[in-house]
């Protein structure tokens, strides 16, 4: 279909859409008395209406049962995490037993590679990409220090070739196939927190694996965004936060994957807990433990109920809609944005630079040529609420559960203003 950067065509592809009505579903704060544009959801998802509902359940409950509610509430506390498991494995493309809610998502990462980075004097090097999100690496680098190494030694990074914004499937092979059998551990971040660069992990996944390896995800750009078949693709395990495109709130239980074939099994490496053990034993307090036969064996403690609550309500929304609907109308609102940008661009003295490849979600990473701050600070207090990365690039994420065509339009004459201000 041609687009048309008008806001008439805008507010057509509006009335096409066939989740538009889910956008009434979320909170939006407001600038200048108006709904802002939210570009942000790959920080922070927007707030569900009904995930208050779900909250004052909770909290009707522990004043109502207090400690009873562990058992006796609607949604008893003491399983209430294993609502979440069959929603999140499809959203995940896995088996609901390989799916568990825990944590949050570097302490599930390094609890983890308690289990799934075993170096040997020979095999114990960590391929990952270059400038993963910070708290990946300080995790890569804390973990190898644990075990006595070098992480300049142990670390291998992959890196974009020179003058590339984006890494080449072929070159993460390659370095995957040259380590070797020095390699123990392939995990990388499944969608570039910078770029929005969407991996094959499929393909990455599969070579991992050949060469002797475990492989592993951070889901955290990824979950809610693109499309995952974390068991047909055989990885080992994954994690992600639930805050971003799931929508929880800030800083909220993670989901974990662990595959079926690490089930089950009582000598696996693993950090243990109470909640980890079977649930028909639980309460007698054997001294010996006792895995459950699914990934909640790898919970440490009972779950923060009050915390998952929210993420219960978003897969609730997830459950009505389904991935493959939410993907249609991501593909379509970004490839919009993009028609949105390469306009303005012929209509002002700019130069505007995608730097996210054709493999991408939800996420347009765009240099911003001859602007500087002063542009992202306009934006901000004009109602477009974007995210700025030094030196001047702008993340903009249009969440296909609240953002609207309407949106993009609106941005670009936004930004088009703020750029002719000068």
């Amino acid at each position: 279909m041609p687009f048309q950067n008008t806001l008439e065509f805008a507010k057509k592809l509006d009335a096409e859409d066939k989740i538009h009505q889910y956008r009434d579903e979320f909170h939006f704060p407001k600038v200048n008395g108006k709904q802002v544009i939210y570009f942000t959801g790959n920080s922070l998802g927007l707030q569900p209406k009904r995930t208050r509902e779900f909250v004052d359940e909770v909290m009707k409950d522990w004043e109502e049962l207090a400690v009873e509610g562990h058992f006796h509430s609607e949604k008893p506390w003491w399983d209430y995490h294993e609502r979440l498991a069959a929603p999140l494995a499809k959203v995940v493309g896995a088996k609901t037993a390989e799916v568990t809610v825990m944590n949050t998502l570097t302490v599930n990462l390094h609890l983890l590679m308690v289990s799934f980075y075993r170096p040997t004097s020979t095999r114990y090097k960590i391929i990952c990409e270059e400038k993963a999100f910070p708290s990946d690496q300080y995790m890569f680098q804390s973990q190898v220090k644990f075990h006595g190494l070098n992480p300049d030694d142990a670390i291998v990074e992959i890196k974009k070739r020179n003058g590339e914004n984006h890494w080449r499937t072929e070159d993460i092979v390659s370095k995957i196939n040259e380590v070797g059998d020095e390699l123990a551990l392939v995990l990388i971040g499944g969608v570039n927190y910078y770029t929005g660069q969407v991996f094959d992990m499929e393909s990455i996944t599969r070579a991992g694996k050949s060469a002797g390896a475990f492989v592993g995800w951070d889901l955290a750009h990824a979950v809610g965004n693109v499309e995952l078949k974390l068991h047909d693709w055989d990885a080992d395990f994954a994690a992600w936060c639930s805050y971003k495109y799931m929508n929880s709130g800030p800083g909220n239980a993670s989901g974990v994957f662990i595959n079926e074939r690490h089930l089950g099994k009582d000598d696996i490496p693993r950090f243990e807990g109470w909640w980890g053990t079977k649930k028909e034993t639980r309460f007698l307090m054997k001294p010996e433990f006792e895995p459950m036969e699914n990934a909640d064996a790898w919970q440490i403690s009972n779950v923060p109920v009050l915390s998952v609550a929210p993420y219960l309500a978003s897969l609730e929304m997830f459950e009505e809609v389904g991935m493959p609907t939410l993907i249609e109308k991501r593909n379509k609102i970004v490839s919009y944005l993009e028609f949105v940008l390469h306009e303005i661009d012929k209509e002002v003295e700019s130069t505007f630079e995608i730097i996210t490849s054709e493999d991408r979600g939800c996420q347009l990473s765009v240099f911003l040529h001859g602007q500087g701050r002063p542009l992202f600070d306009y934006l901000m207090k004009n109602g477009v609420i974007t995210d700025w990365r030094e030196p001047n690039v702008i993340r903009l994420a249009p969440a296909p559960f609240y953002c609207s065509f309407e949106d993009m339009y609106r941005f670009g004459q936004i930004l088009k203003a703020g750029i002719l201000k000068k």
